[in-house]
């Protein structure tokens, strides 16, 4: 039942940047490192252990062991480091899948998932969007005033097209042979210069 508490982790840690900081940093940091880096309030720092325990679990982080800095003969600290799922969090590199996170974790991705009993109680053809708002999720968008959310869409999308690209860089065989291969779906057109 609890299972949305690692997306809602996950979402934060992104939006704290907690990857971007370690990756500054260029080695694993200890809680008091992030919390102090990140200007977290003292009473928040039990909780950031308890996301980065809960994120480590889940393989977006990884514990280590440090010798302790504050002079203990022996004593040992807890430092956490990135991983191959975390680097891909990590702001301003080529692959960044952040924004599709931040999209996938929008509110306005999740709330439709509150009316799902009455989008299958409906003798309608709607999609789960439609039902829970009462407009296709792209009538949504070309209305939107937020610029935030057409933005953060596009983003999400444009960092999707550049896993793409890795996809046709690496297996460019499959496409051998092709007469034409179309880009559906517009946005920024970052698949079309691609191919």
């Amino acid at each position: 039942v609890y299972n949305f508490v690692s997306s809602m982790a996950l979402k934060s840690a992104m939006e704290l940047g907690i990857a971007d900081v370690i990756h500054s940093h260029g080695k694993p940091m200890t809680i008091s490192e992030l919390s102090s880096a990140l200007k977290l309030h003292p009473s928040k720092v039990s909780v950031l252990q308890r996301f980065l325990r809960l994120l480590t679990h889940n393989g977006f982080f990884a514990k280590t062991i440090l010798p302790s800095k504050n002079g203990v003969e022996g004593g040992e600290e807890i430092a956490y480091a990135l991983t191959p799922p975390s680097k891909l969090l990590i702001r301003n590199k080529s692959i960044c899948l952040a924004p599709i996170v931040k999209g996938a974790l929008h509110s306005s991705s999740l709330d439709m998932w509150h009316s799902s009993k009455k989008w299958f109680s409906e003798d309608k053809e709607l999609t789960l969007y439609e039902s829970a708002t009462g407009e296709s999720f792209w009538d949504f968008l070309n209305k939107t005033t937020e610029s935030d959310t057409l933005g953060m869409f596009q983003d999400a999308m444009a960092a999707d097209s550049k896993v793409f690209k890795l996809a046709l860089e690496e297996c460019k065989h499959v496409f051998e042979g092709l007469g034409s291969l179309v880009d559906v779906g517009g946005g920024t057109g970052v698949v079309t210069r691609l191919i």
